[in-house]
């Protein structure tokens, strides 16, 4: 097990791009030393961008008919209409936030691929990156991410490292409920969460939804 404790939050309100980034950001800086996995989905039609993705690039590949939002996080460009959506808040105190970014994303996919190997789904761990260059995560294949039977990706994520701890952001292309036990292989001392107040992280999806934000990078 990665934690010895862990609060799952099965979120099961739909949300906006900037909403479920400034959620994600809010649960890392407030976490207060117990990590926390959201499983969560999408209001609408939404493509995520890695922190330092070309939005133009993403709009080659995806076009004018989705809403994008640039994450924290690293990695590629995501297509969340076909995807089940997981965020992991690591704080500083865990030692899975002191391996090295490889080793983490390791761990955890190990974990995800027993979860969904439970429920009947199969994959597999990759031990080297894609020599497929495209932006697009689902395409390009890189060492730690998960293949199905078919030897497509399932599985990918993004990271990021702060002074509060590691969020992992992932994303798994699988049918609805898939992740819902996945706390179980996280941990062996689950409790369900959820925020008392829905407005909290108000500011932080401004920032988000802002122009500014998602053009950083043209």
């Amino acid at each position: 097990m990665l934690f010895q404790r862990l609060r799952v939050w099965l979120d099961a309100i739909p949300r906006s791009g900037p909403e479920n980034m400034a959620v994600d950001e809010w649960l890392m800086k407030s976490s207060n030393g117990t990590p926390v996995l959201r499983i969560y989905s999408w209001l609408g039609d939404w493509v995520s961008l890695g922190c330092f993705q070309s939005l133009a690039e993403a709009r080659q590949l995806f076009g004018s008919n989705v809403n994008y939002v640039r994450r924290w996080t690293g990695g590629g460009i995501v297509d969340h209409r076909t995807d089940l959506t997981y965020t992991l808040a690591i704080p500083r105190s865990e030692e899975v936030a002191t391996r090295r970014g490889n080793e983490s994303y390791c761990a955890i996919h190990r974990e995800i691929a027993r979860c969904l190997g439970e429920g009947g789904i199969g994959c597999q761990l990759i031990g080297e990156d894609s020599k497929n260059d495209s932006a697009a995560c689902f395409e390009r294949p890189v060492a730690w991410d998960l293949l199905d039977d078919d030897g497509s990706k399932l599985a990918g994520a993004g990271q990021r490292r702060t002074r509060w701890g590691t969020l992992h952001q992932g994303s798994v292309v699988t049918e609805g409920g898939a992740l819902d036990g996945l706390g179980d292989f996280l941990s062996e001392a689950c409790e369900a969460y959820e925020p008392k107040d829905a407005d909290i992280w108000g500011q932080l999806a401004g920032k988000y939804a802002s122009e500014t934000w998602l053009s950083r990078i043209p």
